[in-house]
């Protein structure tokens, strides 16, 4: 899971043709997003419906960033019923990064096609036109004030884009995941861990749902305090908004996350983190959708929305000399909030996780997912 706290967790071209992709004869505007009540869908879609494979999907996703950075929805191949989700906000598009963005990744992108749930995952660094980020510490109320009142510039973001098709190669979903990141976290946002894009050998892919199924167990184990639920591999290593919150290495002074810089310390590495009971400030973790996975990288991608109320302190945790320390309302003082999230996990040929790549934000308490 994404697990940095408020104030800690805030710490993606020319368009390209969709050259795999079937065409079909124009519909109507994509500019009138659907105004019903409308679940993300993450069934994979019927088997002849599909329209893009793997390069396509890629090239949809490359081209639906060109037509953001354009300003541009009619560039992008948007369905004319498209729903579109920002920051767990309907919108249009049109409206939100369509109006903001600045550039489109240049170093920083990670793909994740999905040829049999014909959608795509996508996890960037872009610039858009926005406040700096609030001072460590504010609360999602103070940080919404901030934003709202503060003087904009070009800055980096980091966006995580779910994106489905329909069975012509129309964008039928479209939902962004967008937060600001500080000075500090950049240096692990320069590019991605070349591991992340390393192929597994065709004889020795998992299956697709084998996949998705390993996906979705990371929240189980998050939720349940217990690592057992998950495969992590012993070289396991989490970067969240470009902090390295869990790893088999030692600490070099890097962001941690809340709770964790206590002597002596909990365990670092992402099996003994959970197990040392330091996540049970996790009330629960909703709209969980494990929705694309690639074979070919091992590759899986996932959103889903924490809620953290901050009501169960204190706790106890189990430090890695095997005594007992405690979470408190001193050594964690943050104010109740959510955090929308997303994860992309690599997933080897033995079936473990071995590079988390996260990202996320802060909201009120409670907030609603934008999927009502």
């Amino acid at each position: 899971m994404f697990t940095t706290k408020s104030g800690l967790a805030l710490a993606i071209v020319s368009a390209l043709m969709l050259t795999a992709c079937e065409q079909t004869a124009d519909s109507p505007p994509a500019s009138t997003a659907a105004s019903e009540s409308t679940a993300p869908s993450t069934m994979p879609a019927p088997a002849a419906a599909t329209a893009c494979d793997r390069q396509c999907l890629i090239d949809a996703t490359d081209t639906y960033v060109a037509a953001l950075v354009a300003h541009d929805p009619s560039a992008a191949p948007l369905a004319y019923n498209i729903v579109f989700v920002e920051n767990v906000t309907r919108k249009r598009p049109g409206e939100g990064l369509w109006q903001s963005a600045v550039s489109a990744p240049t170093t920083f992108a990670i793909h994740v096609p999905d040829e049999i749930n014909q959608a795509a995952g996508y996890l960037a660094m872009m610039t858009w036109m926005a406040a700096p980020p609030a001072p460590q510490g504010s609360s999602p109320e103070e940080r919404a004030q901030w934003e709202a009142t503060a003087e904009k510039t070009e800055l980096p973001v980091m966006v995580a884009f779910r994106l489905k098709f329909d069975g012509n190669g129309k964008i039928t979903e479209a939902e962004h995941l967008l937060t600001p990141v500080r000075e500090q976290q950049m240096v692990n946002l320069q590019s991605p861990r070349p591991e992340i894009f390393t192929e597994i050998d065709e004889d020795k892919r998992l299956s697709h749902d084998r996949l998705i199924t390993l996906g979705l167990t990371y929240y189980d184990a998050l939720d349940e305090n217990d690592s057992d639920l998950t495969a992590f591999a012993d070289d396991c290593e989490r970067h969240e908004n470009g902090m390295i919150t869990a790893s088999y290495k030692p600490r070099e002074g890097a962001p941690g996350i809340p709770g964790t810089a206590s002597t002596p310390a909990v365990a670092r590495d992402c099996y003994g983190q959970i197990e040392s009971g330091t996540f049970q400030y996790i009330d629960r973790i909703e709209n969980r959708r494990v929705f694309a996975a690639d074979p070919q990288t091992g590759l899986v991608m996932g959103l889903s929305h924490f809620r953290h109320p901050m009501d169960n302190l204190p706790y106890t945790v189990t430090n890695t000399d095997g005594t007992q320390g405690e979470r408190n309302s001193t050594n964690m003082p943050f104010a109740p909030f959510d955090l929308p999230a997303a994860h992309i996990f690599k997933i080897g040929a033995d079936g473990k996780m071995h590079e988390i790549e996260a990202m996320g934000f802060t909201t009120v308490l409670n907030a609603p997912t934008g999927w009502e």
